[in-house]
């Protein structure tokens, strides 16, 4: 009789979150991709990787140790010491940050309200802890929603009430009818978490005159809003770029959260939030909604890497804190692959041929995401079989809904290709999408 592991611990002895869907998904997505390492990958969100160099991370931690030294005063052993040692909870940056937003972005903020996070995951983590204050807080989410934020959310114990999304972004009557809905039945929605520019998974903005109607349902609900913008600069056209709801937001009605993985480097794992939400202390003291946050960090990651921190730093200074100057090859390739995806669908599912008309797809303004619609249910076991017998992989939707529904959809990625490994999996999605209906139809 072969001998078993003994177990100390069962599942049910552990947060019962660890067992949603939630949680598995990306470990799911990420064994598969570990499986079949010859597929060609339209499945992840990660930066395009030809541009990386080891050389320029260097060179940026040098660049911001400079500013520390000879812009902001520091003597050589403090400068030293802010690098490499225990740092400020609220993280060292936090001025480029403020600087860069208004740079970019038009937004005035004070570096105090700004906490820098290990990734925007964290930032949206604190957020959620210290808004789910009892039982009765549920948070509000466009659907479909990032699964990050979802699992975030079940971590903390705080349900998640999905919100119609359509093609302007968000439906703001269905968003006003489950706010209205939840307090009817005696529950409390702190916010509502959107990404208004080329949201993931669903590629859909949100133009102006929504986001400032948004923003006034906000005011009249007395309700949060959590915007997350990891895509915002990667707009394909040359016109202005909408502003962003921060930008708009007069009545600190948003909690902005950011990050640099997209824009910068994944690989320094820097995020940060900007809230500026005033808090009343129980000793009538008033402050940033930050300081409560940078609490929460303290007894989470205590605080960000400040060399991680450094060459976020250093390259912000090298662009004048514009990540839109900093980006431009990036930006250029990644609307380069995404008019490649759409045009090589519209070749390959031509109007009017065989099959071709129940295949649909969305054509974003900017981003890294199209989403594909087919005549059956996309789950789990066809992407097995894409990476399998097709030698390609995709994300199905069905990951970023919160309910077992079939969801007849899946997810494609232009940014960490090549337009001939675009070519290629797209060859290989249309002999899996062929050979699936003919499967369903024999």
């Amino acid at each position: 009789m072969a001998a078993t592991e003994p177990v100390d611990l069962s599942v049910a002895d552990l947060h019962p979150a660890l067992g949603d869907p939630a949680l598995t998904s990306m470990n799911f997505l990420n064994e598969v991709s570990e499986r079949y390492p010859a597929a060609v990958s339209l499945a992840a969100g990660r930066p395009y990787e030809e541009f990386f160099d080891l050389a320029a991370v260097h060179r940026h931690l040098d660049t911001f140790h400079r500013h520390l030294v000879d812009d902001l005063g520091h003597r050589p052993e403090q400068a030293r010491r802010l690098l490499l040692q225990y740092g400020r909870t609220k993280g060292i940056v936090h001025h480029l940050i403020a600087r860069n937003l208004a740079v970019d972005e038009g937004i005035t903020v004070d570096p105090e309200d700004v906490v820098v996070t290990v990734g925007c995951q964290e930032a949206m983590f604190l957020v959620l802890r210290a808004l789910r204050a009892g039982p009765a807080d549920v948070l509000l989410a466009v659907a479909p929603t990032y699964v990050g934020l979802t699992g975030a959310a079940r971590l903390v114990d705080l349900p998640v009430w999905p919100v119609a999304g359509g093609s302007a972004g968000v439906d703001l009557a269905d968003l006003a009818a489950q706010v209205r809905q939840a307090r009817a039945a005696g529950l409390r929605p702190r916010a509502c978490y959107l990404m208004p520019d080329f949201a993931n998974p669903s590629g859909v903005s949100i133009d102006t005159p929504h986001r400032r109607r948004l923003l006034d349902l906000a005011a009249q609900e007395d309700l949060l809003l959590l915007e997350d913008n990891p895509y915002g600069l990667f707009h394909s056209d040359d016109g202005p770029r909408p502003p962003t709801l921060k930008a708009l937001d007069t009545g600190r009605r948003v909690v902005y959260l950011g990050s640099f993985a997209k824009t910068v480097l994944p690989g320094a794992r820097v995020g940060y939030v900007v809230a500026d939400q005033r808090v009343a202390g129980p000793d009538g003291r008033v402050g940033p909604l930050a300081d409560q946050l940078a609490m929460i960090k303290s007894m989470v990651t205590v605080n960000t890497s400040p060399i991680a921190q450094a060459v976020i730093g250093g390259r912000l200074l090298e662009h004048g804190c514009s990540l839109v100057a900093a980006n431009t090859r990036e930006r250029s390739a990644y609307t380069r692959n995404l008019r490649h995806l759409v045009a090589g669908l519209a070749r390959r599912f031509p109007a009017g041929a065989d099959g071709a008309a129940a295949v649909r797809w969305t054509v974003p303004a900017g981003g890294f995401f199209v989403v594909v619609t087919v005549p059956f249910p996309v789950d789990d076991a066809l992407l097995d079989r894409s990476a399998r017998d097709h030698g390609v992989l995709w994300t199905p939707m069905a990951h970023f809904y919160d309910d077992t529904a079939p969801v007849h959809a899946l997810r494609l990625s232009v940014s960490a290709v090549t337009p001939e490994q675009v070519d290629v999996g797209l060859d290989r999605l249309a002999a899996l999408l062929s050979d699936e209906l003919t499967r369903r139809a024999g």
